[in-house]
């Protein structure tokens, strides 16, 4: 009987400590509902807090097609964008120095071209067929960045630089006729028709945002009076007396080295030209660090910036632009010695 009794009270005894939450021992194997974790990886598949939660593609592992329009600017931002993207491990073939605008943005929506830069304006009102330019920079790159968006283009962030076109004269004759602007310009040209001639190359006379424009609002027709060249060599043609105005880009060092005056645009023909790096969407859908690399240098291409550098191609010391973009490249820290 008393045995009986021992036993009746050890059964209360454990499941009265049961009840309290005691110390009985859990099941020496999980539940049956349990997923145990695979023997490769660690119970928790989320990354550190350091990784992304997906990567992209070696670099290496890429390649980008660089372009590039065929003057001195056009060839020093490809290479800088060439060149860092080299120094971050992508692979790169050089597409640069090719003429037109019409010519690389069909490379670039045909995959010719991975990427180039391209300037505001010009997209705006040539290669997107628009007739007149918002009135700021930013509603101008908001809406080329927005249209292109439907076209598989991406427009990074712009660079300060505006590389918008400019007229110039000699100082001395622009004094001598009294011509400080675009109206006076046109008002000479009205009085004295033929006397003046102007330089600029064959897709000025052609583009909505050139010399088209030019006569529509301000009279200034040269009629036959032109003179069609390279724009390279613009300025020696100023200097050996061959035109009297010429077509030129605000971020060209070579004005004040010429001894040029800039006229004043005084009815706001011209629209804003920040360049931009334009890369097809899907490129960077692959490769989406090139934003992070691309966009920290244009924020640094200021329109005296790219002067500087446009003078050292341009001027007597006559540098090589892949050494011009490597220099500046290394100097900024984008690259490495």
């Amino acid at each position: 009987m008393k045995k009986i009794i021992t036993v009746l009270l050890a059964v209360v005894l454990i499941f009265a400590l049961a009840a309290c939450g005691g110390t009985t021992p859990a099941p020496s194997t999980p539940p049956q509902s349990a997923t145990p974790p695979t023997a490769s990886a660690p119970a928790s598949s989320a990354p550190p807090p350091s990784a992304p939660a997906s990567s992209a593609p070696p670099a290496a592992s890429i390649t980008i097609k660089v372009g590039s329009k065929d003057f001195t600017e056009q060839l020093v931002l490809g290479q800088i964008a060439l060149q860092a993207l080299q120094a971050n491990g992508f692979t790169v073939q050089d597409k640069t120095n090719v003429a037109g605008s019409d010519t690389c943005r069909k490379a670039l929506l045909s995959g010719d071209f991975d990427m180039y830069w391209e300037y505001t304006g010009t997209a705006w009102l040539m290669l997107l067929g628009n007739e007149s330019a918002p009135s700021s920079a930013q509603e101008t790159y908001d809406k080329v960045k927005a249209a292109d968006d439907a076209n598989g283009i991406t427009w990074l962030d712009p660079a300060p630089l505006n590389d918008t076109y400019a007229l110039v004269m000699q100082k001395d004759k622009a004094d001598l006729l009294g011509i400080k602007s675009y109206s006076d310009l046109g008002n000479y040209i009205k009085s004295n028709p033929d006397k003046l001639v102007l330089c600029c190359d064959q897709e000025f006379t052609a583009r909505p945002d050139g010399l088209p424009g030019l006569v529509s609002t301000y009279g200034m027709d040269f009629g036959n009076s032109l003179n069609i060249m390279d724009m390279g060599l613009a300025y020696q043609a100023m200097q050996n007396k061959q035109a009297d105005v010429a077509m030129v880009f605000a971020t060209d060092g070579r004005i004040a080295q010429y001894g040029l005056v800039v006229l004043n645009d005084d009815k706001g023909f011209f629209p804003v030209y920040n360049a931009c790096p334009c890369i097809r969407s899907d490129t960077l859908a692959k490769a989406p660090q090139i934003a992070d690399i691309l966009n920290p240098i244009s924020a640094l291409l200021t329109t005296e910036v790219m002067q500087q550098l446009n003078i050292q191609v341009d001027g007597p010391d006559a540098k090589d632009p892949k050494d011009v973009a490597h220099d500046w490249l290394l100097q900024n820290g984008f690259i490495k010695a």
